[in-house]
């Protein structure tokens, strides 16, 4: 298959990317699995925003006191100083977030000094997503092929020139093309306990590996604080930080309050861990008494019905959480237009690292990062265009992908584990 332009992947980095390339340019996007089944459906808090100029010196300060001062200033100030733009785009799109009358209304999560966080309901990247998704099926020049598997990049002289993979049902194929823009998501599926989708794995990362393309801090993995806690195999269900944002607060066995519920998230999964750890308990307590039923009912609807079916009221009990990885802040080392070390090759979302995360992501920026940055990877790719004049023949070699799926997780974990012995 020959394209313009191959996406890998199709949650919102993916599927943005593709909406802001231009309409003559053939985009192919390719998912390991249902279109619909990325994490960025499953983000429930919202997406932050600058509300005005008065908010900027606070939204900067609390994005880089949440990610220890090891953020990027450069790629935090872009995408603070974007976000009104992709907001405004998104409501083009037809994404609705909670509104009073025809003002927004802004919820506050842990670590943001003020409300500045937008939402719809305890759905926001589902409302995000889907929205996205259905602009981008409704695009002649995009093609969307699900059920398809990365296993390998095609590479010339150093350049990117699109990739190799298989349909779940078999069948190895290339996909040439003048640009690749990798969106793979996280890397949960390396990980016994995890709020992602098993099937996000890390393949971008170890395809970076075996070509040599940089990799920035791959050991910084955070732990999201509260999880519901279930003897059940799987995915585990997040309870939003929009909760505890909006007045829930954790307690111990004794049913004591131990920790600021609102400090940042690696601060507050720590304090559990410990609390656990003392306690000789497998979870705390979360309790959202100091909520009134109606906004809980209102205002995180599906985390009510979840816990439902689980057995718990949340309008009348505490619930058992647990922390469980959540999200990855390293990955591939992009530019500030998500270049990465390899030419003709980009990364978006939370398989690329530009630094604005640091050591810790501040609730409620990952769906904002992947947005603005895979917009900038889309006008930069439009910016540099230059059609190959060197037609790329690829013959794939089957047999060397036999045993790819364990070799690309071992590589990837053992890169994790030497980056946190060096960093130590």
């Amino acid at each position: 298959m020959k394209t313009d332009i191959i996406i890998v992947g199709c949650g919102v980095a993916g599927l943005y990317c593709a909406l802001n390339l231009p309409d003559d340019k053939q985009i192919v996007i390719v998912t390991k699995n249902k279109a619909r089944r990325s994490d960025s459906y499953l983000a429930q808090g919202g997406i932050c925003v600058l509300r005005d100029e008065k908010d900027f010196k606070d939204f900067y300060e609390d994005t880089m006191r949440a990610g220890h001062y090891e953020n990027d200033p450069d790629s935090v100030e872009i995408m603070i100083r974007s976000s009104q733009e992709v907001i405004s785009d998104l409501v083009s799109f037809g994404v609705h977030f909670e509104k009073n009358g025809k003002e927004f209304v802004y919820t506050r999560e842990g670590a943001h000094s003020r409300p500045r966080i937008l939402f719809h309901e305890d759905e926001t990247g589902k409302e995000i997503t889907s929205h996205l998704l259905e602009t981008a099926r409704n695009k002649e020049n995009i093609t969307l092929i699900e059920n398809f598997t990365m296993v390998d990049l095609i590479v010339e002289d150093d350049i990117c020139k699109g990739i190799v993979g298989h349909y779940n049902e078999g069948g190895y194929i290339s996909i040439t093309a003048d640009y690749t823009v990798l969106a793979t998501g996280g890397i949960g599926g390396l990980f016994k306990h995890s709020t992602n989708y098993p099937h996000l794995t890390g393949d971008s990362l170890a395809l970076a590996l075996k070509y040599g393309i940089k990799l920035q801090d791959i050991d910084y993995i955070q732990i999201h604080p509260t999880t519901l806690y279930s003897k059940k195999h799987g995915r585990e269900f997040l309870i939003s930080e929009s909760v505890r944002g909006e007045g829930a607060i954790l307690l111990n066995s004794k049913g004591e309050r131990f920790v600021d519920e609102l400090l940042p998230r690696d601060v507050v999964a720590n304090a559990i861990f410990d609390e656990m750890k003392k306690e000789d308990s497998k979870h705390v307590w979360l309790s959202l008494e100091k909520i009134p039923e109606e906004e809980i009912k209102s205002h995180f609807p599906n985390i009510y019905k979840h816990c439902l079916e689980e057995g718990y009221d949340i309008t009348k009990e505490p619930i058992p959480v647990v922390p469980s990885q959540h999200y990855f802040m390293g990955g591939i080392d992009v530019d500030t237009h998500s270049l990465t070390s390899m030419p003709r090759l980009y990364a978006v979302g939370e398989t690329a690292c530009n630094g604005v995360h640091g050591k810790n992501r501040l609730a409620s920026n990952s769906l904002l990062e992947s947005l603005v940055f895979a917009k900038r990877a889309a006008e930069h790719i439009t910016n540099d265009y230059e059609v190959l004049t060197d037609k790329t023949d690829f013959d794939v070699n089957e047999s060397i992908y036999e045993n790819y799926q364990q070799e690309y997780k071992e590589m990837v974990l053992s890169a994790i584990e030497k980056e946190k012995k060096n960093r130590e």
